[in-house]
Parts: structure tokens; sequence; C-alpha cells
């Protein structure tokens, strides 16, 4: 399965690589996002609002519902909502596959039941381009939208920053 998992992600564009392993560094704090990923003022800016919607994970994780209850419901799905409508809004996550890659790392994979409607809730929302919108919304198939049920099987592979490697130092 890490195979496949491997191959899922080197199938996404490079930008959307980038921001999967940043958004894992920020989401697991793993390393310091700011040093491994601003490359301007922009991106800093950006990294630093992703941290602050980024500090909801905990809420997030820890209001994972049981079942479909509708009380349980809206306490995780507002702010699951709300981190997603960032990172859709970055437009680095084109496709409901790479959302949903990066959001069984980011929560774990007991999220999978909630990440089709979060994902169209997110999608919908006014603050996205309009041929944003009609992408997103279409990346999603029916089997994902209409799934009976989900694996609980935690994923295995999280991709991480590699530094390059200078080929003219190797030896031969």
């Amino acid at each position: 399965m890490t195979l496949a998992e491997m191959k899922e992600f080197a199938g996404f564009s490079a930008a959307t690589q980038r921001y999967i392993r940043r958004s894992l560094d920020i989401g697991l704090e793993r390393e310091d996002a700011m040093l491994r990923w601003s490359r301007d003022v922009v991106e800093a800016a950006s990294i630093r609002a992703q941290s602050r919607i980024y500090d909801r994970l905990h809420e997030v994780r820890a209001l994972m519902p049981e079942d479909s209850d509708l009380d349980s419901i809206e306490p995780f799905m507002a702010p699951l909502i709300a981190i997603a409508a960032f990172d859709l809004g970055q437009g680095r996550l084109t496709s409901f596959s790479s959302f949903r890659f990066l959001y069984e790392r980011l929560i774990g994979a007991e999220v999978r039941p909630w990440l089709p409607s979060a994902f169209c809730a997110a999608a919908a929302l006014p603050h996205l381009h309009p041929d944003l919108r009609r992408k997103l919304l279409q990346s999603i198939s029916e089997a994902a939208a209409t799934a009976s049920g989900w694996s609980n099987r935690q994923p295995s592979f999280y991709p991480a920053w590699v530094e390059k490697v200078d080929s003219a130092a190797l030896p031969n």
C-alpha cells in the first residue's frame, strides 16, 4: 500500500506536492515551515496564515464524530470546512484526490467518511474563483461522493522535504 500511496503522490503536480509537504510540516509540527518553505514575503505571510488556521486541527481531531448524530457533526464540520476552505483557496490542491491525500495524513484515516462533504462545502464557497470552484467540484468522482464504506487503514507514506543532491559530487 505504501507504494500505491507514493505513486498517487507522484501523480500530483510539483506545486501540489510542495504544498502537501509544507502543509504536513505545519499541521504535524514536523519542521520549522517558515525556514524550510518560505521563499519570499508573500509565501511567509501564507505560511503564518496557514499556521493560524491549522491551530484548529487539534480541535478537529478531538471532535471526530463516532457516528452521524447531527449534534456531534456541527462542532466537527465547521472547523474542518474552514480549514479546507483555506487550503483550497491557496490554489495548490486542485482535485479531491490531492485534498483527500493531505487530510488523511493531517487528521487520520477516521476522517475519510467526512472528506467528501467537507470538500464539496469548501469548494462551493464564494471566496473561490468560479473556474476553480468548477474544477474542484468536477474532480470528485461519483464513487467518492457516494461511497458506502471507507477503509480505516492509516496512511503509511508521509512525504517530506528531500534535499537535492549534486550529481557532479557523487562518485562514479
